[in-house]
Protein backbone atom coordinates (compact mmCIF):
# COMPACT_ATOMS: atom_id res chain seq x y z
CA UNK A 1 0.00 0.00 0.00
CA UNK A 2 1.93 2.98 -1.30
CA UNK A 3 0.74 6.60 -1.45
CA UNK A 4 0.78 6.36 -5.24
CA UNK A 5 -1.34 3.20 -5.29
CA UNK A 6 -3.84 4.36 -2.68
CA UNK A 7 -4.27 7.71 -4.38
CA UNK A 8 -4.56 6.19 -7.86
CA UNK A 9 -7.19 3.65 -6.80
CA UNK A 10 -9.33 6.38 -5.27
CA UNK A 11 -8.82 8.77 -8.21
CA UNK A 12 -9.89 6.11 -10.71
CA UNK A 13 -12.77 4.93 -8.50
CA UNK A 14 -14.05 8.49 -8.19
CA UNK A 15 -13.88 8.95 -11.97
CA UNK A 16 -15.64 5.65 -12.73
CA UNK A 17 -18.45 6.36 -10.27
CA UNK A 18 -18.80 9.84 -11.83
CA UNK A 19 -19.27 8.17 -15.24
CA UNK A 20 -21.85 5.79 -13.77
CA UNK A 21 -23.74 8.71 -12.25
CA UNK A 22 -23.64 10.60 -15.55
CA UNK A 23 -24.98 7.50 -17.33
CA UNK A 24 -27.75 7.24 -14.76
CA UNK A 25 -28.58 10.92 -15.26
CA UNK A 26 -28.67 10.42 -19.03
CA UNK A 27 -31.15 7.56 -18.66
CA UNK A 28 -33.26 9.52 -16.18
CA UNK A 29 -33.33 12.92 -17.88
CA UNK A 30 -32.73 12.23 -21.59
CA UNK A 31 -34.16 8.78 -22.14
CA UNK A 32 -36.70 9.29 -19.37
CA UNK A 33 -37.16 5.62 -18.54
CA UNK A 34 -35.92 5.14 -14.98
CA UNK A 35 -34.08 6.88 -12.21
CA UNK A 36 -32.61 3.64 -10.85
CA UNK A 37 -29.15 4.54 -12.20
CA UNK A 38 -29.15 7.81 -10.28
CA UNK A 39 -30.53 6.15 -7.16
CA UNK A 40 -27.72 3.58 -7.20
CA UNK A 41 -24.80 5.53 -8.68
CA UNK A 42 -25.52 8.72 -6.73
CA UNK A 43 -24.77 7.33 -3.27
CA UNK A 44 -21.90 5.17 -4.56
CA UNK A 45 -20.32 8.21 -6.19
CA UNK A 46 -20.89 10.24 -3.02
CA UNK A 47 -18.95 7.70 -0.97
CA UNK A 48 -16.18 7.56 -3.61
CA UNK A 49 -16.03 11.38 -3.73
CA UNK A 50 -15.71 11.71 0.04
CA UNK A 51 -13.17 8.87 0.20
CA UNK A 52 -11.10 10.50 -2.55
CA UNK A 53 -11.14 13.84 -0.71
CA UNK A 54 -10.04 12.27 2.58
CA UNK A 55 -7.25 10.31 0.90
CA UNK A 56 -6.18 13.43 -0.99
CA UNK A 57 -5.73 15.30 2.30
CA UNK A 58 -3.85 12.35 3.84
CA UNK A 59 -1.52 11.91 0.85
CA UNK A 60 -1.03 15.66 0.58
CA UNK A 61 0.21 15.83 4.17
CA UNK A 62 2.47 12.83 3.76
CA UNK A 63 3.93 13.82 0.39
CA UNK A 64 4.42 17.45 1.38
CA UNK A 65 2.17 19.00 -1.25
CA UNK A 66 1.69 22.75 -1.33
CA UNK A 67 -1.66 24.18 -0.32
CA UNK A 68 -2.32 25.00 -3.98
CA UNK A 69 -1.68 21.40 -5.07
CA UNK A 70 -3.98 20.14 -2.31
CA UNK A 71 -6.75 22.53 -3.38
CA UNK A 72 -6.29 21.51 -7.03
CA UNK A 73 -6.52 17.86 -5.98
CA UNK A 74 -9.74 18.47 -4.08
CA UNK A 75 -11.28 20.64 -6.80
CA UNK A 76 -10.42 17.99 -9.40
CA UNK A 77 -13.10 15.77 -7.85
CA UNK A 78 -15.84 18.12 -9.06
CA UNK A 79 -15.57 17.91 -12.89
CA UNK A 80 -15.95 14.38 -14.28
CA UNK A 81 -12.71 12.44 -14.84
CA UNK A 82 -10.44 15.20 -13.54
CA UNK A 83 -9.19 13.08 -10.64
CA UNK A 84 -7.46 10.83 -13.19
CA UNK A 85 -5.94 13.89 -14.85
CA UNK A 86 -4.80 15.21 -11.45
CA UNK A 87 -3.26 11.85 -10.54
CA UNK A 88 -1.19 11.91 -13.73
CA UNK A 89 -0.41 15.61 -13.30
CA UNK A 90 0.93 15.28 -9.76
CA UNK A 91 2.88 12.11 -10.52
CA UNK A 92 4.54 13.77 -13.53
CA UNK A 93 5.74 16.50 -11.15
CA UNK A 94 7.16 14.01 -8.62
CA UNK A 95 4.34 14.55 -6.14
CA UNK A 96 3.55 10.87 -5.57
CA UNK A 97 6.14 8.45 -4.25
CA UNK A 98 6.11 4.73 -3.72
CA UNK A 99 6.88 5.22 -0.03
CA UNK A 100 5.33 7.10 2.85
CA UNK A 101 7.33 10.03 4.23
CA UNK A 102 5.56 10.36 7.58
CA UNK A 103 7.48 9.11 10.61
CA UNK A 104 6.91 9.22 14.35
CA UNK A 105 9.62 11.88 14.57
CA UNK A 106 8.30 13.99 11.67
CA UNK A 107 8.56 17.74 12.24
CA UNK A 108 4.81 18.42 11.99
CA UNK A 109 1.93 17.08 14.04
CA UNK A 110 0.01 16.37 10.85
CA UNK A 111 2.73 14.08 9.51
CA UNK A 112 3.06 12.37 12.89
CA UNK A 113 -0.72 11.79 12.77
CA UNK A 114 -0.41 10.25 9.30
CA UNK A 115 2.36 8.01 10.64
CA UNK A 116 0.09 6.94 13.50
CA UNK A 117 -2.68 6.11 11.04
CA UNK A 118 -0.29 4.07 8.91
CA UNK A 119 1.02 2.27 11.99
CA UNK A 120 -2.48 1.50 13.30
CA UNK A 121 -4.23 0.39 10.14
CA UNK A 122 -7.17 -1.33 11.81
CA UNK A 123 -8.07 1.75 13.85
CA UNK A 124 -7.39 3.95 10.82
CA UNK A 125 -9.71 1.86 8.64
CA UNK A 126 -12.46 2.06 11.25
CA UNK A 127 -11.91 5.82 11.62
CA UNK A 128 -11.92 6.25 7.85
CA UNK A 129 -15.20 4.30 7.55
CA UNK A 130 -16.76 6.36 10.35
CA UNK A 131 -15.58 9.62 8.76
CA UNK A 132 -16.92 8.62 5.33
CA UNK A 133 -20.24 7.55 6.87
CA UNK A 134 -20.54 10.76 8.90
CA UNK A 135 -19.66 12.99 5.95
CA UNK A 136 -22.01 11.03 3.67
CA UNK A 137 -24.78 11.43 6.24
CA UNK A 138 -24.09 15.15 6.41
CA UNK A 139 -24.18 15.38 2.62
CA UNK A 140 -27.52 13.57 2.57
CA UNK A 141 -28.90 16.00 5.13
CA UNK A 142 -27.75 18.98 3.09
CA UNK A 143 -29.08 17.44 -0.11
CA UNK A 144 -27.86 17.39 -3.69
CA UNK A 145 -26.12 20.46 -5.10
CA UNK A 146 -29.14 21.47 -7.23
CA UNK A 147 -31.65 21.25 -4.37
CA UNK A 148 -30.64 24.77 -3.22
Amino acid sequence: MTPRNVFRVLAVTEAITWLCLLAGMFVKYVVGTTELGVQVAGPVHGVAFISYCLVTVLVSIDQGWSRGRLVLGLVSAVPPLMTVWFDRHVEARDGLDDHWHSRDDSPTAARRAVHWLLSHRRQAAIGFAVAVAALTGLALLVGPPASG
